[in-house]
């Protein structure tokens, strides 16, 4: 099964995320065709996604609690897009310290 990018799923997931985060910034990469032929996509169907999100409420957040959040905003809707999803989730005064 080929895995071409799929721009509708990448719109969806800055959809969710917009609508449950309110991010500042938010960057979205789909990584599919870098991961075609892999042993554990095939036959899934979904894509392999970067996510850069920088929003308020991850302020004072662990990095497991924003991972959380990232994927209570993507919820069961996703399941079946989303075979892989990277995530860099920070706070705005994270990014701007660096």
């Amino acid at each position: 099964m080929s895995q071409q990018p799929r721009p509708d799923r990448a719109i969806a997931i800055r959809a969710a995320l917009e609508a449950a985060l309110n991010p500042k910034l938010i960057e979205i990469e789909d990584q599919s065709a870098q991961h075609a032929g892999h042993a554990g996509v095939q036959g899934h169907g979904g894509g392999h996604f970067a996510v850069h999100i920088v929003a308020d409420c991850f302020s004072g957040k662990s990095r497991v609690a924003r991972h959380r959040m990232v994927n209570a905003a993507l919820g069961d809707a996703f399941k079946d897009a989303i075979h892989a999803l990277s995530i860099r989730a920070e706070a705005p005064e994270e990014l701007h310290s660096k």
